[in-house]
């Protein structure tokens, strides 16, 4: 099967503009955030450290070697891109990563809480469960090693106490669009479980395997069985 990637311009375009998403739905705030899309099997256009995802120019997007090499680019990428390496290490598969710190996930990453319910289709067969990795300091190696163990198991990870990190084998709107969906479905447990408690409606386990079905015909072939 021949891997398909898109040209560094169509990358460059659709960075910015998950970027911009990113900041008009609040799902990072002044500089946060980071994004990566593969152009070829071993490099990957990224964004930059100390620029706002909302207000990105092409110029300012850094083309990088998986060995974390830079190839082009007059800025520097955040020391978050290693985490980004790591699952592109981890599953030679995945296409584009993304990084955001929206609300409501992030909630559940400060609780050290696993977004893991049977209460949403769309959750269920888009994402699965999202595990959440332990607490550590950003930046360092620590993080890329505690994300590590759920790259091929997992569409998505919550990083303890610092949001939710996204990936995809299909392509950068994909990641972003997982990442739309870990929000969602965190907002709608934490309402869920606030306004009714354990009254809320929850698929059973033959609605659950006939949802899993759904999201293997998908492609979609990790995910996890939510509990």
């Amino acid at each position: 099967m021949k891997e398909e990637y898109p040209d560094d311009q169509t990358a460059r375009q659709m960075i910015l503009e998950v970027g911009r998403r990113m900041y008009q739905n609040r799902y990072v705030a002044s500089n946060d955030g980071n994004i990566s899309c593969k152009v070829s099997k071993d490099t990957i256009w990224v964004t930059p450290t100390g620029v706002s995802k909302g207000f990105m120019q092409e110029k300012d997007l850094i083309k990088m070697n998986l060995d974390g090499e830079i190839i082009e680019g007059i800025r520097k990428p955040s020391s978050e891109i290693r985490m980004h390496l790591r699952v592109y290490q981890e599953d030679n598969r995945v296409k584009s990563v993304v990084h955001a710190h929206p609300k409501f996930a992030t909630l559940f990453a400060i609780a050290n809480k696993p977004i893991d319910s049977r209460i949403l289709p769309e959750g269920i067969v888009q994402l699965g469960v999202v595990p959440c990795a332990k607490t550590v300091i950003p930046g360092t190696q620590d993080v890329p090693d505690s994300i590590a163990p759920y790259v091929n198991d997992y569409n998505a990870v919550l990083l303890g106490n610092h949001g939710v990190l996204t990936w995809s084998e299909e392509g950068i709107m994909q990641a972003y669009y997982r990442l739309e969906t870990v929000e969602y479905f965190a907002e709608i447990i934490l309402y869920a479980n606030l306004f009714f408690g354990d009254k809320v409606n929850r698929y059973t386990d033959e609605q659950v395997d006939q949802l899993i079905e759904i999201r293997n015909k998908l492609g979609i072939h990790r995910g996890g069985r939510p509990t």
